[in-house]
């Protein structure tokens, strides 16, 4: 469990990363489910969500279920906390104070701001085609 993004945020990330390994198959959420390891509505929710954002793409039918919408290398993780999450996160205080800022900082705001850039930059240089062979090693392990 982490406590930066929601749950249905990683379940987005894994999805996602679990379908950018197998970029040549369609899956329904049932098969996602299975592989990932979670209920069939949250992963039905969260493709929904992830559909309608343009990351993955859906075909209707007996052969029907979702695939990347695009090629690994043009999908970045920090899509996917968008689409999702939003990104409010790297916006707004990690304790929820009110009118945290520079001038009126939080208690951790300087060393929550370096995590908070250092989080972002990740997020939005790495691609899911830098992140296919870890993946497929996690889910061997899952």
């Amino acid at each position: 469990m982490t406590v930066i993004f929601s749950k249905a945020c990683e379940l987005g990330l894994q999805a996602v990363l679990f379908l950018s390994t197998k970029e040549d198959r369609v899956f329904n959420a049932t098969e996602v489910s299975k592989e990932l390891k979670v209920p069939k509505e949250f992963v039905s929710k969260v493709l929904q969500i992830l559909t309608s954002s343009g990351i993955i793409g859906s075909k209707k039918g007996k052969n029907g279920g979702f695939y990347l919408a695009k090629k690994p290398a043009e999908i970045k993780l920090i899509e996917i906390v968008e689409a999702i999450d939003g990104l409010d996160l790297f916006k707004t205080c990690v304790l929820g104070f009110p009118g945290c800022s520079h001038e009126t900082p939080c208690p951790v705001h300087d060393k929550w701001g370096k995590l908070r850039e250092e989080a972002y930059k990740m997020l939005s240089e790495e691609t899911l085609e830098e992140l296919k062979e870890k993946t497929k090693n996690k889910l061997r392990l899952i």
